[in-house]
């Protein structure tokens, strides 16, 4: 098989579980804005491996867009690091097991904290989908390797459920360009915002279609 044939099988193997992803979205994702909306405090977002890198990501997304978060490891936060969380605080939980035993150890401590608790897992029944208060689900046929292991469409998954909740989120609490450049001033799309910025005469001002290439 050419090399093109292996790149375009991965790339097709994720984007049509990405596609697939709409049809899952239920009451549960609207639940779970709606706990981030009206959270008091922050929103932690925790996990081991390649379900913590992406938790590090979306937890960065949701930073710039309006919603204050960190990432912790939950090795981390089981040998003292929980004691970042409060109890106006929202937990997001990744695992695509739902079984994955560090992200289990943590869920005592956050029951004592008494903070609320969402998972992201394409384990249904999982234990980590039935202890938390909000469960977002995902499903796929398989992973994008040839061995069907290593974590690629899930973590897709993960990632694209992260940036949908950013995204939804952001628009609700009316983060706009002005905010945007708050956090983000570097790099050359700080530097396009600053310019934008400066020269809207009105916070009514759009300039979102000149952003469409950044």
């Amino acid at each position: 098989m050419e090399v093109f044939d292996l790149i375009r099988a991965a790339i097709n193997t994720e984007a049509e579980a990405v596609s697939r992803l709409t049809a899952q979205v239920d009451a549960q994702y609207a639940v779970a804005v709606e706990c981030m909306l009206n959270c008091e405090g922050k929103v932690i977002v925790t996990g081991v491996g390649k379900s913590g890198i992406i938790g590090r990501k979306i937890a960065a997304s949701l930073s710039s867009t309006g919603t204050p978060a960190y990432f912790l490891h939950a090795c981390e936060a089981v040998h003292g690091d929980s004691g970042t969380v409060e109890k106006e605080d929202v937990v997001i939980l990744i695992s695509n097991s739902g079984e994955t035993s560090e992200v289990l150890n943590l869920l005592p401590i956050l029951e004592e904290i008494g903070c609320q608790t969402i998972a992201i897992t394409s384990g249904r029944d999982s234990t980590l989908a039935r202890l938390c208060d909000i469960a977002l689900v995902y499903g796929y046929e398989r992973e994008a390797d040839h061995l069907n292991l290593a974590p690629t469409t899930s973590a897709a998954l993960t990632l694209v459920i992260g940036d949908a909740l950013a995204v939804a989120l952001s628009i609700l609490k009316g983060f706009d360009q002005a905010s945007f450049y708050l956090y983000h001033p570097g790099g050359s799309l700080g530097e396009k915002l600053g310019s934008l910025v400066q020269k809207k005469s009105s916070e009514t001002g759009d300039v979102s279609g000149e952003l469409e290439d950044q």
